[in-house]
């Protein structure tokens, strides 16, 4: 089992859509981000903990967690992988961004 360190501090949002850039030098499409509730960020995933000052705080994890792709729950106190991004516009499945 690892040890994730999660930042309480730090809401993870999810891509739920995307727009388009007004800016016509920037990229065609901006997503749009919405904060999942009760999220805290998974910012590292070790074999071994060490100390770390509040309010950041270890949790065992799994095998398979990422750092940045899961996020814990702080009502139900469990680490939980991120949505998937929605698609862009033209396209099928899901991009990572």
């Amino acid at each position: 089992m690892k040890k994730a360190l999660i930042d309480p501090t730090t809401q993870v949002q999810e891509i739920t859509g995307w727009t388009l850039n007004p800016d016509s030098s920037g990229p065609k499409y901006l997503p749009v981000l919405v904060a999942i509730p009760n999220s805290a960020r998974v910012a590292e995933v070790i074999d071994q903990a060490f100390e770390v000052a509040p309010p950041l705080f270890w949790v065992d994890c799994a095998d398979d967690v990422v750092a940045d792709q899961w996020y814990y729950d702080t009502a139900t106190q469990k680490i939980i992988v991120v949505p998937p991004s929605a698609p862009l516009p033209g396209t099928t499945g899901t991009q990572s961004v």
